[in-house]
């Protein structure tokens, strides 16, 4: 309990610290980009959330749910909906901000069972950002139809949730964020017991949001843009 505590105020301080840092503002594909079709949706119980596909696409497409961080869904967590719309995908960026306790998952998972549930629905897979990716690898461990979440950064679940897991993992870490990276070597073992197919990836000299190109002074664009490629492509072939 104590560590989960203190792991949160870290979070949270981080998040602090976050939004008193310049915001660039960076866009890399612009909202008004032709090629995509984008705009708000609210799921039932009232989750808003931002959608992004592309316009020349095939009814069904394969579906990935975009899981913001601390700071909510803002603009750099629609921008990467839009990376991943115009990499193929049907991308889903619910805001679960306003939700408290155990409120983000079971709201996660109610959209989660919706979007399956809809005729143009393909496969599913998800992508979350520091408490995002917990997000993400939570609702791996609950659905069985995900069938591949990545994570940046994240601080990982209880490997207790770990032989629930269906889908292929793939794991994002900054090399300086001790605080994240404490967990990582058990849930890691936690993953190969389980026979869960994982790959994880640690970007030298970066820190925590290092994918965050919005926030000039967190962003490393090298490791930023090879995590992302790694995504995309992980992604298209795990789910088929």
């Amino acid at each position: 309990m104590r560590r989960e505590r203190r792991r949160f105020i870290v979070r949270l301080a981080a998040a602090l610290v976050s939004g008193a840092l310049a915001r660039t503002g960076a866009t890399q594909i612009a909202t008004s980009d032709t090629g995509l079709e984008t705009g708000y949706v609210e799921f039932g119980g009232g989750v808003r959330s931002y959608v992004a596909r592309p316009r020349a696409a095939a009814a069904k497409l394969r579906t990935l749910i975009v899981l913001h961080g601390e700071r909510g869904l803002d603009a750099h967590v629609e921008d990467v909906a839009r990376r991943a719309a115009r990499g193929g995908f049907a991308a889903i960026a619910p805001d679960l901000s306003s939700a408290r306790g155990d409120g983000p998952i079971s709201r996660l998972l109610a959209l989660t069972d919706e979007v399956a549930a809809r005729a143009e629905g393909g496969t599913l897979g998800c992508v979350g950002f520091s408490s995002g990716g917990t997000l993400a690898l939570q609702l791996a461990a609950r659905r069985d139809n995900i069938a591949g979440a990545v994570a940046f950064y994240a601080p990982v679940p209880p490997v207790l949730e770990v032989p629930r897991i269906k889908a292929r993992v793939l794991l994002h870490f900054a090399e300086n964020d001790p605080e994240i990276n404490t967990s990582v070597p058990a849930y890691e073992a936690a993953l190969n017991a389980a026979g869960v197919q994982n790959a994880i990836h640690v970007y030298q000299g970066t820190g925590h949001d290092f994918h965050d190109d919005s926030v000039a002074a967190r962003h490393q664009a090298e490791a930023a843009a090879l995590a992302w490629s790694r995504t995309l492509a992980f992604l298209k072939d795990a789910l088929p």
